[in-house]
């Protein structure tokens, strides 16, 4: 068992922000801890990485109970806070080199979390000629260089463009491979994304704990896309199977398709017969987008 939670509660004078929180994640999971802001997704992390302590309860990580044990169980875990704190001025080597002395890492590391993370052409810039997605990078390569058994990441994919956050996802995707992640986010499409189960919390409460395949709607399917520009929604339905177009924003549709075949070729197909290029396309989970909802409704 990588990581064992039981009964963690959290409260700040009057304030309760966690309450009897327990779960268990094993060796190779990706959890996604989905919630809307406030919901205490920061401090449940921030706990298990023994940043600060709860108010009852205990957590254990691969055996070791945490209050106990810190500093071994802080050598088995990377950690990207929210808020990455990077020292700007540093070039991207020294940066991970001061690194590297702190955990006492080996020095052919470096090298290592550098190509694994795609920062080698970048490596001649202080991070702060780097752009958000690229010091997202750093960061992960800061909470890789100790190659730990364990990442905790909170809300990786803040604030980055649509390109720099499908590069992150997939870059998170690729170290997934060999790590027991626990993901932070309130964006579900993070979620459908990269992690096999979902964990949802709300107002400091586990509300819901599933596994993403249980969550498979095998009769319908919702495709999200983005075009360079608007186009009729009568038009979509030229696609085929199409139950409904809806039109979120701009440029970009919801489509329900009545079939479980994955029609995101035919959508890339249609954009390529129309003209037109596809800004972002993905699948949506319309049972975990449902049952979010349902859950969280009265979190304001």
């Amino acid at each position: 068992m990588s990581i064992e939670v039981n009964s963690i509660s959290k409260s700040y004078k009057n304030q309760s922000v966690l309450k009897d929180i327990r779960f268990r994640m094993s060796k190779g999971e990706v959890v996604g801890l989905l919630g809307p802001n406030g919901a205490g997704k920061s401090t449940l992390m921030k706990i298990l990485t023994g940043f600060i302590s709860p108010s009852s309860g205990e957590a254990r990580i691969n055996g070791l109970e945490l209050t106990k044990a810190k500093t071994d169980i802080q050598k088995q875990i990377g950690y990207l806070p929210e808020h990455n704190p990077i020292y700007l001025e540093m070039y991207i080597r020294e940066y991970l080199n001061f690194h590297a002395r702190i955990f006492k890492t080996p020095k052919e590391r470096i090298d290592k979390v550098i190509e694994q993370t795609k920062l080698s052409q970048e490596t001649g810039k202080r991070i702060y000629q780097l752009s958000k997605g690229y010091r997202q990078r750093v960061g992960l390569a800061a909470a890789l260089l100790h190659d730990p058994e364990i990442l905790i990441l909170d809300e990786p994919t803040t604030g980055l463009d649509p390109n720099q956050l499908i590069e992150i996802r997939d870059l998170i995707k690729s170290i997934s491979k060999d790590k027991t992640i626990l993901l932070s986010t309130h964006i579900m499409q993070e979620v459908e994304a990269i992690c096999d189960r979902v964990i949802i919390i709300n107002k400091g409460e586990i509300v819901s704990d599933k596994k993403m395949e249980d969550l498979n709607d095998a009769s319908q399917q919702v495709i999200e896309v983005e075009f360079n520009y608007r186009i009729e929604e009568v038009a979509l339905k030229e696609i085929g199977k199409v139950v409904q177009v809806k039109n979120t924003t701009r440029f970009k549709y919801e489509i329900t398709f009545d079939t479980s075949v994955d029609k995101r070729p035919d959508v890339f197909d249609f954009a390529h017969d129309k003209g037109l290029k596809i800004i972002e396309l993905h699948k949506k989970n319309k049972n975990l987008e449902s049952l979010f909802i349902e859950l969280t409704k009265d979190s304001k």
